[in-house]
């Protein structure tokens, strides 16, 4: 009895959508409008973020943009028309890096696009101005690079520690580097009124990046935890356990995602992550793995976090 009920709620865990009420008044609203790595071009990683009450929005990345915006639109998380939604509630971009499925709807949409300020690294600025906004690839939309620039697009390098505002916000926002294999990914944490997102980019485990980038963010937002003033991590797991350490490429499995929350516990303590909102993004096509990685981070999550699976169009508050 108890082995038919443990398989009935974990199946209703896995195969049923859910809706994320925060049990405080809400800081920010989360608009997922792609949510998957890998092959489906129409659900690419972008999450618009916003204080509650507001729709100045930053996105983060910008892998699908259209599409996911017509989700909310149909959705009734929007009430004004898809196009709409673009040029006036999209205030900016934070690109965590220059992989397509982070950056492939920023690209297609600019034509129509108005003009903001695209947030980076500036390793990550430097690609989108040399591979993808050039006259040989697209058009240059932005104000720097190959001529003749079309000025739409500003970009604002962001410098590991220093704290940005986000333009026409209220909002902003610090970047902090993260491995992605053979190139630097990006984290950013949001500020509002001194209520913080953590959302990451694509990224691995310090142990397989012989790296301490994870730590050192850990390091950085302990305190925020430890004070309830973050409301969430935004953080991918895009390969199930049976992933080789080898091939995984920048990215984590929930065994590798679990040892990282270890070390962020080893500095919050337990406590403060019982209950902990942390955002899974980034989970990598077939489905056949999303249940797989569903089903292991169910079974190792003994922090007790409240992990959450957003929805192309469907919005969190938090």
């Amino acid at each position: 009895m108890l082995r038919t009920h443990r398989f009935i709620t974990v199946l209703y865990f896995l195969l049923i959508p859910f809706s994320v009420f925060s049990q405080s008044a809400p800081s920010f609203r989360i608009v997922p409008l792609g949510v998957l790595g890998g092959i489906d071009e129409s659900n690419l990683s972008a999450y618009m973020i916003a204080a509650t009450g507001t729709n100045n929005y930053v996105c983060m990345d910008a892998g699908t943009l259209h599409y996911g915006i017509q989700q909310t639109v149909d959705n009734k998380v929007f009430s004004i028309p898809t196009e709409q939604v673009l040029r006036q509630y999209i205030k900016g971009y934070c690109i965590s890096h220059a992989h397509l499925d982070h950056i492939a709807g920023l690209i297609i949409n600019s034509p129509d696009d108005t003009a903001k300020n695209i947030y980076g690294l500036a390793s990550t600025l430097q690609t989108i101005k040399t591979h993808y906004f050039t006259w040989d690839s697209w058009a240059n939309f932005a104000d720097d690079g190959e001529a003749p620039a079309l000025k739409k697009y500003h970009y604002q390098i962001l410098t590991p520690d220093s704290i940005i505002p986000i333009k026409n916000t209220g909002m902003t926002v610090q970047a902090f580097p993260l491995s992605h294999s053979n190139l630097t990914s990006t984290a950013f944490l949001v500020n509002s009124n001194d209520v913080y997102i953590l959302y990451l980019g694509d990224t691995g485990a310090d142990d397989i990046e012989k790296s301490h980038n994870l730590h050192k963010l850990w390091q950085a937002v302990a305190p925020l935890v430890k004070s309830k003033k973050l409301k969430a991590i935004m953080i991918e797991t895009s390969f199930p356990d049976e992933q080789p350490d080898k091939t995984l490429f920048g990215h984590l499995t929930p065994h590798w995602l679990m040892a990282e929350m270890d070390d962020l516990a080893a500095l919050t303590g337990t406590d403060a992550l019982k209950g902990f909102n942390v955002i899974i993004t980034h989970l990598k096509p077939p489905q056949t793995s999303i249940y797989k990685i569903k089903l292991q981070l169910f079974n190792e999550n003994k922090l007790n976090l409240n992990l959450i699976y957003p929805q192309q169009g469907e919005a969190i508050d938090l």
